[in-house]
């Protein structure tokens, strides 16, 4: 019973991140966007991919590294989206 709810929080959680970065792709902006929360949740993701390892392998593991993957995507527009920036602040100055 407890791998169904560790799924819907994986699968709730894994919605989010699709919006994210069609968002961060198409603002080309950082905005209000923290590197440290990407980079918290990764680890948290990770976290519990290394539990799967350790107490057995099932289907949940799957959603972890999808859900991983995704935020890894949301965490490299943010550095895309910060060059960008740091390129556009330098034009402006010229």
């Amino acid at each position: 019973m407890h791998k169904i709810f560790e799924l819907g929080m994986l699968v709730l959680f894994g919605i989010s991140w699709p919006v994210s970065i069609y968002k961060s792709y198409k603002a080309r902006a950082v905005g209000s966007k923290s590197v440290i929360f990407l980079f918290a949740v990764i680890v948290g993701y990770i976290s519990g991919i290394v539990n799967k390892f350790i107490n057995g392998l099932d289907y949940v593991t799957v959603f972890y590294f999808i859900n991983l993957i995704m935020v890894s995507i949301d965490t490299r527009l943010y550095f895309r989206n910060k060059k960008i920036e740091a390129n556009n602040a330098n034009n402006n100055d010229k």
